[in-house]
């Protein structure tokens, strides 16, 4: 896969929440459609209290990526950042939006990526 192909695929996906087992069921979740840097053993680390923790990983977004992730449960809401290609951030809000609820809290907009913020619950 050519570089520019790879960067238009890429997302980074970083959450900030209430708990590490909250960041490992949304990464799990994207797991069940995208490749990631991060394998299944890969868990998020523990916070340090009073401290703001943030988790991140990177997906492949591709286009043969089933439309319905895994499912998973959080224990409160999440806060995840998406940034990557327009194309592939949209395919990966979609794909969040088949398991929780999703409510776009802002959007940033470049030539060739785009970012938002989002925050995620159970349905």
């Amino acid at each position: 896969m050519a570089d520019t192909e790879n960067q238009d695929t890429l997302v980074t996906v970083a959450l900030t929440g209430h708990s590490k087992e909250d960041a490992a069921a949304v990464f799990g979740a994207l797991r069940t459609a995208f490749p990631s840097d991060r394998g299944a053993g890969d868990t998020p680390q523990t916070e340090i209290p009073g401290r703001p923790t943030v988790w991140t990983a990177s997906f492949e977004v591709l286009e043969e990526a089933p439309d319905r992730l895994g499912s998973a449960s959080l224990t409160a809401p999440v806060k995840a950042t998406v940034q990557g290609g327009y194309h592939a951030v949209d395919m990966m809000r979609a794909a969040l939006g088949s398991v929780f609820s999703v409510a776009e809290q802002g959007e940033a907009l470049g030539d060739q990526e785009k970012e938002l913020e989002l925050q995620l619950e159970n349905r």
